[in-house]
């Protein structure tokens, strides 16, 4: 799991631009920084609870505070973007990520092609390349990736794809941040050519996962494996 620190709670308002938003924290506005590009317009609605998180002092930024989680319709929703890669690799090591079963954790960061991918594994000798995206929006118990087009979303479907032509093994793997998803699915109005592409790529040989968390107000899981509809 995943500790989230010490977060305060605060009453979203309003998001200037995709990386920043204004909240209301102990009767003062306040700017904070969203560590997601997502639109996640069914979350950040006015007067939704939200999370902040402290940043460390002495960090070189504007905002004193990162968006963290947000309440909905009861329940947790974790819309940090950054937290996936570091989930799925702590899941990995525990032999909690049922797709990845039997593998070992070698480097984060890895450039492959004209991209860099989360995580390289291995399993027996042979490399395995793995991409984590976040999720965040559920509609009728499915979960949809993205929630805005991405074109650096597609650019690493291509790379996965390279490396399985080239004779690795790749995968990419869809975290779910909330624990409300019974599945998972592209989300073909947000961006056609990302599901086409995730579509030819699995065809090819890229492994499609995908896992829902468990979310608590001071931490965050992989709870289990979800099955996907392409």
């Amino acid at each position: 799991m995943v500790r989230l620190g010490n977060l305060e709670q605060a009453a979203f308002l309003h998001r200037p631009n995709r990386f920043a938003s204004v909240v209301e924290r102990l009767g003062n506005r306040e700017l904070v920084h969203v560590p997601n590009s997502g639109r996640m317009t069914e979350l950040l609605v006015p007067g939704a609870t939200v999370y902040i998180a402290p940043v460390e002092a002495g960090a070189a930024r504007k905002t004193r505070y990162d968006l963290t989680l947000v309440e909905h319709d009861g329940k947790l929703v974790s819309v940090d973007s950054r937290l996936p890669p570091r989930l799925v690799e702590e899941a990995v090591e525990l032999g909690r990520v049922p797709g990845l079963a039997g593998c070992d954790m070698v480097d984060r960061e890895v450039r492959l092609g004209n991209s860099r991918v989360d995580l390289l594994l291995s399993r027996e000798g042979m490399a395995k390349y793995v991409e984590t995206k976040s999720v965040n929006k559920v509609e009728g118990g499915a979960a949809l990736f993205p929630d805005a087009a991405t074109e650096r979303g597609t650019k690493h479907l291509r790379s996965l794809l390279g490396a399985v032509k080239s004779g690795h093994k790749a995968a990419v793997v869809f975290v779910v941040q909330r624990e409300d998803a019974e599945r998972m699915a592209p989300d073909e109005k947000s961006d056609p050519r990302f599901c086409e592409t995730l579509r030819a790529a699995v065809k090819s040989g890229v492994e499609a996962q995908a896992y829902r968390c468990r979310v608590a107000r001071h931490e965050i899981a992989i709870l289990d494996r979800i099955p996907i509809a392409l």
